[in-house]
């Protein structure tokens, strides 16, 4: 949207001029195009953007690549991966919650006839003893304990107290170990938390991993599930905000309350402003909305002839840069 702004542009093409246009290609072109770009209007057939992109562009250091395998010791790769965000609190909720997606996770890519491998992530070392010995019932648990790591990164690193309550009492190269050993995972990643669920990192985890997937011969598709335990549901989705966040545009007055333990399918990819109708706008997006010339109603619906307005009045601006060879 900045640069939209910036550049005095505003986008003129409407969903039923793409449509149009789409209609007029052959079918195995918008076939390969759906396969190729997904459908950003279903959940479900989100394009993995971030995820493609991180596949190309970032690897691990050597050292890391060092402690993944560490951890994985010659075997396969994991089967799903567990982020718990618990901000140093152990919520007996949370866990419960989570134990249970995770059930549904194994579950739903038919992992039950196996002992699945389970990454377990959390910046929360209470969180990981707690939980352990409750996967352990149902899969093997795999966890990168850093204390008992001595590659080269654990000499000469200091623990940091600067945020120590939000990223956690580990040192700071332990979040990327733990983020490529995560984005192992061959079939599902679980997002579980005390308050935010489906955070930037858990998102990121799933995404990378649902690309290095893509394609797999085994014919299943990688899946991203949210657990929400029943405290985060009492007042609806209000506390799973903000902008980028995966759950933002359900967490407005609509969002249904009081309901029981969600274990909910995440698509890798958030929904821009721009990606469909709201569920649920807060207030606050429909302001930030309202200063780019978007009209978002309480319902989570755009007022089209208030954005192209918005763009008529907008000027086109040129700019000349000279270039002195």
């Amino acid at each position: 949207m900045g640069v939209l702004q910036e550049s005095g542009i505003c986008p003129q093409i409407s969903s039923a001029d793409m449509a149009l246009f789409w209609g007029r290609q052959p079918r195995q072109m918008r076939i390969a195009a759906l396969d190729l770009f997904g459908d950003p209007q279903v959940l479900g057939l989100r394009p993995n953007v971030f995820g493609e992109l991180m596949r190309v562009l970032i690897s691990p250091s050597e050292d890391v690549e060092a402690a993944v395998n560490w951890v994985i010791g010659g075997g396969e790769n994991p089967d799903i991966s567990l982020h718990m965000r618990m901000l140093m609190n152990r919520s007996v909720r949370a866990v419960q919650a989570v134990l249970r997606c995770l059930e549904k996770a194994i579950q739903s890519q038919h992992l039950m006839s196996s002992r699945p491998k389970v990454v377990l992530v959390s910046d929360t070392p209470a969180i990981v003893k707690s939980i352990k010995s409750n996967i352990s019932e149902i899969a093997e648990v795999l966890h990168f304990d850093y204390e008992k790591f001595r590659g080269s990164m654990f000499k000469g690193f200091r623990n940091s107290d600067f945020r120590r309550k939000d990223w956690g009492t580990a040192p700071r190269w332990v979040a990327f170990v733990d983020f490529f050993l995560a984005s192992r995972a061959k079939y599902a990643a679980v997002s579980g938390a005390h308050r935010r669920v489906g955070t930037t990192y858990a998102q990121l985890i799933a995404a990378l991993a649902a690309a290095y997937n893509l394609g797999d011969k085994s014919g299943s598709r990688f899946m991203f599930f949210s657990s929400f335990q029943s405290n985060l549901l009492s007042d609806g989705l209000k506390n799973q905000i903000g902008w980028g966040h995966v759950w933002n545009r359900y967490a407005g007055p609509l969002s249904c309350h009081n309901q029981g333990n969600q274990c909910a399918f995440t698509p890798v990819l958030p929904s821009a402003w721009w990606d469909g109708l709201w569920q649920s706008p807060i207030p606050r997006d429909i302001n930030r909305l309202a200063s780019y010339g978007i009209r978002l109603s309480g319902l989570g619906t755009v007022d089209s002839d208030s954005l192209k307005k918005h763009c008529k009045k907008r000027k086109n601006v040129v700019r000349t840069i000279t270039f002195k060879l």
